[in-house]
């Protein structure tokens, strides 16, 4: 019996992508974002279930991805459609054959985050932290920044273009070669986690300010910089000489 209790958290966490892309497709983004948060807390139980119980198995790794593309990629894609048919289009496109098809550009991100979580399926450099932005950070920022930008959205007329752009940019980041810092602690000490420590302490200023649902947007933005300051600092650091020195 325990053996099916991973994989039965997984398809709670799909189920609740499925919830959340049916609200996103009838233009309820709040509760669309709220049943991509439940999901997420499913992911995270899922996996820790699976190896706390000793019953990690090949089929829960494949149902686990299929899931997070659902919740993750599909669920915020449906966001953007459904922003994407009631946005206000610059006058020069603002043509019915240009607000007919765009929308579907949106399931671009779908795909690019299948891509994302096939890479990480076979990565061996993603045990400790990221290569590229994982799809529950993509889909949390979707789903807060259209909560919290409605008002703007809805009478900015250039608001088309950004979304489509910003939607690009997070294809990109999806699949990209930037390593990005995950909250894996291998100790509780102060030195080597200062990052870590204040992005949390940080995050949790921004949920108790703008509320749970709307911080999200700026909570990843600003993992999404950080990450990038970190990775050219590391790349600005000498590299050490492990070759064996040649005497004559």
């Amino acid at each position: 019996m325990k053996k099916h209790i991973p994989n039965t958290i997984t398809c709670c966490n799909l189920i609740s992508g499925c919830i959340a892309t049916y609200f996103a497709f009838s233009g309820n983004v709040q509760w669309a974002l709220i049943w991509i948060i439940i999901g997420a807390v499913f992911d995270f139980f899922d996996g820790m279930t699976a190896r706390l119980l000793g019953v990690s198995s090949p089929i829960g790794k494949e149902l686990d991805s299929l899931a997070d593309d659902i919740t993750f990629g599909f669920a915020p894609s449906a966001i953007i459609f459904a922003t994407l048919q009631t946005v206000s289009y610059p006058a020069a496109i603002d043509t019915p054959i240009v607000r007919t098809l765009l929308p579907y550009s949106a399931f671009i991100m779908a795909a690019f985050s299948a891509v994302r979580l096939a890479k990480f399926n076979l990565d061996t450099r993603q045990t400790t932290s990221f290569i590229g932005l994982p799809t529950p950070a993509n889909a949390l920022f979707w789903g807060s920044l259209v909560i919290a930008t409605q008002h703007v959205i809805d009478s900015f007329s250039e608001s088309m273009p950004l979304i489509v752009a910003g939607m690009l940019v997070s294809c990109y980041l999806l699949v990209c070669e930037l390593p990005m810092f995950a909250l894996k602690f291998k100790h509780w000490g102060w030195k080597d986690n200062e990052v870590k420590y204040c992005f949390v302490a940080a995050s949790l200023v921004a949920i108790l300010i703008l509320g749970p649902l709307k911080a999200f947007a700026p909570i990843i933005a600003c993992y999404v910089i950080l990450s990038v300051i970190i990775a050219m600092f590391d790349n600005k650091k000498p590299q050490t000489d492990t070759s064996d020195d040649v005497h004559s």
